[in-house]
Formats: structure tokens, C-alpha cells, sequence
């Protein structure tokens, strides 16, 4: 009798197929479906266009087939109806090598193999609570198949000892049942009307079968054939793939006779089924089909009574009713890995590590995390940012953005709510509000290659490890005051660092002498805990009594007893590992006056041990109150080669450097009051820079045509930059953004140096260090020249009194500072 079958609808019209069985299959690039009764029947394309289709699986009640996708690391579904099948939908992405797929359909579950993490896991059928079921002595598992109504899975091992085990579908009851005469199990079946277990081996050419237990093992297609991949049963007939013949074969399941091909001239055929409902039978009742067997999140069939048990995702503990999970991990390591961040729980032993969905990650290097909002912050290297995101990857933000170089390390203080960072590329320490707002350089100086910093928020101190050409371990305020050596003898790379705040103690990796050492927080007991097989350290995090790293060259995320010296591997063989950090997920300890009212502070608020130390932003300063930050209406700036800094003409802060970067010999300075910008010129760079006060949007306004630009001046009226130098002879001119340059004074003019402008008038002035020094004047548009002051020695510079109408300048022959009038 001819069934209408509804998947087929992909043109409009509905294919009718005489007989069943129909077969679905893999093809890699498509998944199609044959009528096996019809020797020369044509397969239909249930979904194509895809990369590397493998294993297939479907859920005939609900409309859904499930395939794997090796190449995109995924497991998808498409929904079919009497319209075709729908959009292709990823359920589980992250894998790394999917090669078994199989359905519960009682259940209502998804489980597979992972070849290369070497794991069997389970999931809803919408890809949600993926659970790891067996992580250990598993060595590339490929083919998996279940039997929901007696709650067991099967599945082949093709590792070092090749197998075929079986389990409960809850992770219960493990048994190797055959583990002789076999080498490369690839398919496998379930007979489930007579209980029996079907394999085929494409090393030893056969397809065998064995009661469920793996006794009374038979020989059903003896050593004849090429290649046999997927097994799949319906009714009498056995039928399986051959990647050499590139068809679908079958014979009687029985006596393995009648042989014959099905279907031929498959591109690249790979798992294969029967579709059809008989292979799914519907019990009336099912242990988890009311009220989800009263499980908060999975409920798995056992074989053992009650027939399920509940189950919580990966890395969540369940409760001791038996019913009910934990709301996620308590405890966790956060992992940086280049391209991508990782979670791993720590309250259960698989350590699954699980991708969080962030995107546009480059180049993440280190990683800290605020137990108290939930956010994890990382630092990207490539993109020269600060980043942030919820641990499910939503509410992505960038922190801070600029003037960041090579930001190493990263550390959140989770009680005044402040964001720490070292750069070895700016060789600065610098903090922020967690937000990024209010940013402030702490420390810049004596500084060569910082990497680590960790915090101390309740006692008040921040540490750093330095590997520049004398590596040292320091500490400091958390305002950056009162550093301290504690270590500089016998270091290398001391990559990571990490506190123990219970003991008082500091740990660090250092990635040359390949060791992991601790000292006591007042500076006394320095010693070793590990010295072997440490190859590379790099990130390194100290929760409980155990400590964390990762290691470079090993590939690998260790940890050690901080006492016992016990080790253990976390994750082996993952390339790319940068930073990591153990965290308690929502625990924060300690407290200190930051904490209420943000310590009376305006702005940052930096708790220190003689206490509260209010800071203000790049740009801002403290007045007498010592809470309150203002913008100052008045202050000097000065050049220092290699930095331009600040003095308050009105508060008692001083000496603040702008936080600029790529300074070498910076000469002349100048500022446009209209636009809060610095402007300067560098004699080692030949360049003309700007940059806002706080450091932002620093950029090179003029870089070609330059030989020893001395002198430079801002005109604020006219919105123009002038400049004089003494290596070409030229008094040049040009937009504030350098365009539409244009050289004024050129002849006559022997080494002139300083430059000063008189907007208002329309005038400008400068000092000539040739063989007749002089201040010369000319109007801006350098016509009118005129010697203003003759036989002076080498003016230097040149400033105007507006309101009294005087110049003054310092002279470098007399050591004197002198003045005249403008006319």
C-alpha cells in the first residue's frame, strides 16, 4: 500500500513510496532518504548545503532529525511538516569531533560521543542542560546507540584497547561487554524485538551480534566485507554503509545471506536508519513523562528502579532530595584562550570546560571576574581593550579602550568596585571604575615589563610581578603609594601571581626557572612547592587550598595541593591557554570603607592601610576636602622628554603626568583652551602631536617635512598651529589637524627657536640662535618682519604678558629671565 511521506514535500508536491523501509542517511554534504524496497529508487535531499553531515539521528513523534557536523563542531536539528523540512537550527555548538548521535525518543533526550574531548554527553532536545555523562577511560568513542525502554546505551571505543560498552542512559551501571577479536567498531544497532546488540568492524571486514549483556556472541556477514560503517535494523533486514563501495547494503539479519545493494553511488555515505515509527515504539507510560519525574532540570532512564534518575547540567551539584539542582556552580575557573573564554566547574569532578558566547574575541589574554555583579573582565591584546560580559556571554561591553598597548594583567576590586591592569606596552598601572569610567594612571614609573597584579581589598595592597631586565615581585597602596620590593633575587618570568588571604601568603609561577614559589605576606619564608615539569607558566589562580595554572608548552590547566604538593590535571592538550582564574561564582568576602557611600569619595575611591584615599580621573583634581575632585581652572603644563605633565595652580596636587604614550623628547608645548587639547613637538620623532588632557585621541598632526621642530605655538582665534624649525630654517603654519600646511618665513631666518603668537594683535614672535641672536616679529601671515631685540643670547622661551603688553623670555648665556615691550 502507497504512504504519502511528509518530509518529502521539498518541491511542492508529495512523493509516494510503495513499502517501507524508508532509510535516512548521511552524506556529508546532505542528508537524504531512500525507499529500500525500490532496488533503483532515486534518494530525495532532506537538507543540503551542509559541510560535514556524519552521524543522524531523529525523534519520529516530534518531527525533528538531528545530524552532526564535524566540521562546524556541532550537533543541528531541522522540524519537518507536510510543507518540508524548516531551517536548519544548531542545538549544540562547541563540540570537537561529533561521530555518535542517538535520540531518546521516550525520554525526550539527545545523546553523543565527542572523539576528541573523548566524552559521552546528553542534552534536551533543544541542545539545553548538557550534561556530561562519562569523561574517564573513554579513548575516541564513535558509535552510540540507545534502548530507552530498558534504559541502557551502547556505544564502540576505537581508542588504544577497542571495545564496546554499555551503561545506564543515567551514567549508571558501566560494563565493557566486548572487548575481544575487535579493532575499528564502527556501527552499531539495536534489535530491539529479540534483545539483540549488532556491530560491524571495518578492520576485520565482519558484522557481528551478541545478547545485550555481550554474551552469546554470533557471526552474522563473515570477513567479506570492503568497509562497513553505520548499522541500522528494520524488522529481518540488516543494513549498513560501506565507505569503499559508496553504497547501502543488506542481507537477513539472522543468517547474513541474501546480500544485496540498496542504493549505490553515494558520494560519501555515513551513519545510517531505518525511519520509521517502528523503531521508536511509544509506550503508553514512560518514567519521566509526568511531571518530568519531579527532576528540577534532566530526568534520564536507568535500568535500575525506579527506571530514572534525576541529573543536573554540567558543573551543577544536585541536592540531597535527589530532585533538585544547585542554581549553576558555586565555585568555577575561568579560562582565556586567545580566540575564545572558558568556564569550568569546580564542583564537579569532569571539569568540562564550556565556551562562553562572546564574540569577536582576538587575542584574550588575562581574565578576572566580580563575584558580586557577575561579570567576568578580560583583556584583548589584538583589539587593545578591556572587556566585560555576563557569564552567559550576554550584556558585552568594552571597558576601556584607549590608550591601552599590551594589557597583561587584570584585577577587579570587588569591594570599592575598581578595576586594576597592568600594560607592558605603556609600562603603566592604571585603575578604573568597573564600568571604566574614572580613570586613573597609578603608577609609571620604575616600571619595565609588568605582567600579574592581584589585590588585596581589605588589607589595602596591590601586587605585581615584573619580568623586565631585573624581575621583581612589588607591592604597593592600592592608591600606588608606598611600593615595596618583596622579591628581586632569583626570578626569571614570574608570570602568574596569586594571594592567599587566609594564610597571609603570596604564590608565584615563574615560566623560566620553572618554578612555583610562596612567601609569607610580611616578606619571611620564601620556598618552593614545585619544581618539576613546569615547563612554560603562564595564567595562575589560587582558590581554596588548591592553586591553578596553565601551562604553554604542556597544553595543559594543572593544579597543586598548596600543601600537600599533590597535583592533578584539570585539562590536557588545549592549545592557546592564557589567563585563568578560580572564583567563587556569587561569594564575596571582606569589606573596608570604600564599601558604604563609595567611602565619601566623588569619584575613585582607594582603600589603603591607613585608610580611604580618594582619587580623581585623568584631569581632575582634589581639593582641600580631600573627597571632592574638580576640573582646575588653572595649571601648568610642562614637557619632561619623555612625558608631559601637570601642576595645580589651585589645589595641592602636583605633578601629575598626562598619561600619553610614545613620548620620546618631547620640546615645545603648547594648549588650546577651547578644545582641552595638548599640543607638542618631538625632536626624536620629528612629529607635532595633540592629545585631550586625558590622554585620549593622541594623534600625529604633522609627520613629514620635520628636522628639530623647537619652537610651536597654538593660535586659538584663527584655530591654526604654528611652528618653527631649526634643522630646515622654516616658519611653517597649518590647520590645527595639520592639513593645509604652508611655509611662512623662510628667508633670512638662522636656527629660530622659540615661537610665541599674539592672536588678538595678529602677530607673532620668535627667538633666532644664529650667528646674530635676536627676537624677531612679523604678522601671522609672516609679512611685516621686524627685529624686535637684538644682541640677546639664546632666547628661550618666549612668552607674552597680554595684559601689560611685555614679552619674557630665559636667556641661556646669562642665566637670566628678561622682558620687553612689544612695539
Amino acid at each position: 500500500m502507497g504512504i504519502c511521506f511528509r518530509i518529502l514535500l521539498l518541491f511542492g508536491s508529495c512523493w509516494i513510496i510503495s513499502g517501507e523501509p524508508l532509510l535516512l542517511y548521511a552524506n556529508r554534504r546532505d542528508l537524504r532518504i531512500v525507499d529500500a524496497a525500490h532496488e533503483k529508487a532515486n534518494a530525495t535531499v532532506v537538507v543540503g548545503g551542509l559541510e560535514d553531515a556524519a552521524a543522524v539521528d531523529y525523534v519520529y513523534s516530534q518531527g525533528l532529525i538531528y545530524w552532526s557536523d564535524v566540521s562546524e563542531e556541532a550537533i543541528k536539528r531541522t522540524f519537518f511538516n507536510q510543507s518540508g523540512a524548516s531551517t536548519a537550527q544548531t542545538v549544540v555548538p562547541g563540540l570537537a569531533a561529533p561521530d555518535g548521535l542517538a535520540c531518546d525518543w521516550l525520554g525526550k533526550k539527545l545523546y553523543w560521543t565527542d572523539s576528541d574531548t573523548n566524552r559521552i554527553e546528553v542534552a534536551e532536545l533543544d541542545g539545553s542542560l548538557r550534561k556530561v555523562v562519562f569523561w574517564q577511560e573513554l579513548d575516541q568513542p564513535r558509535a552510540i546507540a540507545l534502548d530507552p525502554e530498558r534504559g541502557f546505551m551502547y556505544w564502540t571505543d576505537w581508542g588504544e584497547v577497542p571495545k564496546i560498552e554499555r551503561a545506564g542512559m543515567d551514567g549508571t551501571n558501566r560494563s565493557m561487554i566486548i572487548n575481544k577479536d575487535i579493532h575499528w567498531p564502527n556501527g552499531l544497532t539495536v534489535d530491539y524485538d529479540q534483545q539483540k546488540l549488532y556491530w560491524a568492524d571495518a578492520k576485520h571486514n565482519f558484522i557481528h551480534r551478541s545478547n545485550l549483556d555481550g554474551s552469546s556472541r554470533e557471526v552474522v556477514v563473515k570477513g567479506e566485507l570492503p568497509h562497513p560503517f553505520a548499522l541500522t535494523l528494520y524488522e529481518e533486514t540488516l543494513f549498513w554503509t560501506d565507505w569503499n563501495t559508496h553504497s547501502i547494503h543488506s542481507c537477513r539479519k539472522q543468517t547474513g545471506r541474501e546480500q544485496r545493494i540498496v542504493h549505490s553511488h553515494i558520494f560519501s555515505p555515513m551513519d545510517l536508519h531505518v525511519f520509521s515509527p517502528k523503531r521508536q515504539p511509544v509506550l503508553r507510560s514512560s518514567p519521566c513523562s509526568q511531571n518530568n519525574g519531579g527532576c528540577s532540570h534532566l530526568c534520564l532512564l536507568s535500568p535500575t528502579r525506579p527506571f530514572y534518575r534525576c541529573a543536573c547540567p554540567t558543573g551543577v551539584q544536585l541536592l540531597e532530595n535527589e530532585k533538585t539542582c544547585r542554581d549553576g556552580a558555586t565555585q568555577m575557573l575561568l579560562l582565556a584562550r586567545r580566540t575564545d573564554l572558558r568556564q569550568i566547574s569546580l564542583d564537579t569532578p569532569d571539569f568540562t570546560d564550556i565556551i562562553l558566547q562572546v564574540d569577536d574575541i582576538r587575542h584574550a589574554i588575562a581574565i578576572d571576574y566580580d563575584p558580586v555583579e557577575g561579570y567576568v573582565y578580560w583583556t584583548d591584546d589584538d583589539v587593545k581593550a578591556i572587556r566585560r560580559s555576563l557569564l552567559d556571554g550576554s550584556d558585552a561591553q568594552f571597558v576601556v579602550t584607549s590608550q591601552v598597548n599590551h594589557p597583561d594583567g587584570i584585577a577587579v576590586d570587588w569591594i570599592a568596585r575598581n578595576l586594576y591592569w597592568t600594560d607592558t606596552g605603556t609600562d603603566r598601572i592604571e585603575v578604573t571604575r568597573l564600568n571604566g569610567t574614572m580613570r586613573k594612571i597609578l603608577i609609571s614609573e620604575d616600571l619595565d615589563e609588568p605582567r600579574a597584579i592581584v589585590l588585596d581589598p581589605v588589607a589595602g595592597y596591590m601586587y605585581w610581578t615584573d619580568w623586565g631586565e631585573v624581575p621583581k615581585i612589588e607591592r604597593a597602596d592600592l592608591d600606588g603609594m608606598e611600593r615595596v620590593v618583596m622579591v628581586n633575587t632569583s626570578l626569571g618570568w614570574p608570570n602568574g601571581l596569586a594571594l592567599d588571604y587566609d594564610e597571609r601568603k603570596i604564590y608565584w609561577g615563574d615560566a623560566k626557572t620553572d618554578k612555583i614559589e610562596v612567601l609569607n605576606m610580611n616578606g619571611t619564608g620564601r620556598r618552593v612547592l614545585v619544581e618539576d615539569k613546569l615547563p612554560h607558566i603562564f595564567g595562575f589562580s589560587l582558590l581554596g587550598d588548591y592553586i591553578y595554572w596553565t601551562d604553554w608548552q604542556r597544553r595543559s590547566i594543572e593544579r597543586v595541593h598548596k600543601r600537600t604538593a599533590d597535583r592533578e590535571f584539570i585539562i590536557d592538550q588545549l592549545p592557546d591557554l592564557m589567563g585563568l582564574k578560580a572564583t567563587h561564582v556569587n561569594e564575596a568576602f571582606g569589606t573596608n570603607r570604600c564599601a558604604e557611600n563609595n567611602g565619601g569619595c566623588s569619584h575613585l575611591c582607594l582603600h589603603t592601610p591607613q585608610g580611604v584615599h580618594c582619587g580623581c580621573p585623568n584631569g581632575l583634581e582634589l581639593i582641600s576636602d580631600l573627597q571632592t575632585c574638580i576640573v582646575p581652572e588653572a595649571f601648568l603644563l610642562f614637557s619632561r622628554h619623555t612625558d608631559i605633565r601637570r601642576i595645580s595652580l589651585e589645589t595641592n596636587n602636583n605633578n601629575v603626568a598626562i598619561p600619553l604614550t610614545g613620548v620620546k623628547e618631547a620640546s615645545a608645548l603648547d594648549f588650546d583652551v577651547t578644545d582641552n587639547r595638548i599640543y607638542w613637538t618631538d625632536i626624536t620623532l620629528k612629529t607635532i602631536s595633540r592629545a585631550f588632557m586625558n590622554g585620549s585621541a593622541l594623534e600625529h598632526v604633522v609627520q613629514f617635512g620635520l628636522d628639530y621642530p623647537e619652537g610651536m605655538a597654538v593660535d586659538w582665534l584663527g584655530k591654526n598651529l604654528y611652528w618653527a624649525d631649526t634643522g630646515t630654517n622654516r616658519i611653517e603654519v597649518a590647520k590645527l589637524d595639520g592639513q593645509h600646511r604652508q611655509v611662512l618665513v623662510w628667508k633670512d631666518l638662522d636656527s629660530p627657536r622659540a615661537l610665541a603668537l599674539d592672536p588678538a594683535e595678529g602677530y607673532m614672535y620668535w627667538t633666532e640662535w644664529g650667528g646674530k641672536p635676536k627676537i624677531d616679529r612679523a604678522a601671522m601671515d609672516g609679512t611685516g618682519r621686524i627685529t624686535l631685540v637684538s644682541d640677546v643670547g639664546r632666547a628661550n622661551g618666549l612668552t607674552i604678558d597680554y595684559a601689560e603688553r611685555r614679552l619674557y623670555w630665559a636667556d641661556l648665556d646669562t642665566t637670566l629671565i628678561e622682558s620687553s615691550n612689544m612695539l
